[in-house]
């Protein structure tokens, strides 16, 4: 009988979440693997025996992220409440969850991947944070889509200008309070910006 695998030393989710902490603080590339060792206590071993690789374990961040933080986005899919108290549910939740003190500040998809960086060394980073603003973007546009079949938006409202109206603001937070800007400024943009969600 084949002897059953030798277990985990370590704590997963402790180690996600402080490899989570200085992704998210410092971004993909600038975060060295001589730092993930000390924030996760794991050796270079044991870290690539459990994750493969850097990007392994930055996409396997970016699944705890949305499970925990992150998951502050997901009030745009609840459909128990109007679309329009979605949407700001969606952007007063962000608002509140990205300048919590408990953890860096702004978001972690919206900020720790790479952009465009040559070669393919980062295009899995890329493609990670990539989805997931995709996913969020078909989310938003779902919502806005059910505003217009709930009569809050004109039948003939631009849903894919509606749609990047929202998410354009939502990944643009990060940096507004990266720079400073104060948390209840951003709360009265978000009741401006919801001055567009109405019929004409």
């Amino acid at each position: 009988m084949p002897s059953a695998g030798r277990p985990r030393a370590f704590d997963m989710e402790a180690v996600l979440e402080a490899a989570m902490l200085l992704f998210w603080e410092q971004g993909y590339e600038a975060t060295s693997l001589a730092q993930l060792r000390a924030a996760t206590g794991l050796s270079s071993a044991s870290l690539y025996g459990a994750f493969g690789s850097k990007e392994g374990l930055f996409k396997q961040v970016v699944e705890h992220y949305m499970e925990g933080p992150g998951g502050a986005v997901d009030v745009i899919e609840d459909e128990t409440i109007s679309p329009r108290e979605a949407v700001a549910g969606l952007l007063h939740r962000s608002i509140d969850m990205q300048a919590d003190a408990s953890h860096p500040t702004g978001c972690l998809i919206a900020l720790s991947g790479t952009m465009r960086a040559p070669g393919e060394e980062y295009a899995g980073v890329r493609a990670a944070v990539a989805a997931r603003r995709e996913a969020d973007r078909v989310r938003i546009r779902a919502c806005v889509e059910r505003g217009v079949a709930a009569g809050e938006l004109d039948a003939d409202v631009d849903v894919d200008g509606v749609t990047a109206m929202i998410h354009s603001f939502l990944l643009g937070l990060s940096t507004q309070l990266r720079d400073g800007v104060a948390a209840a400024t951003l709360h009265t943009a978000v009741e401006a910006l919801l001055l567009n969600w109405r019929r004409a």
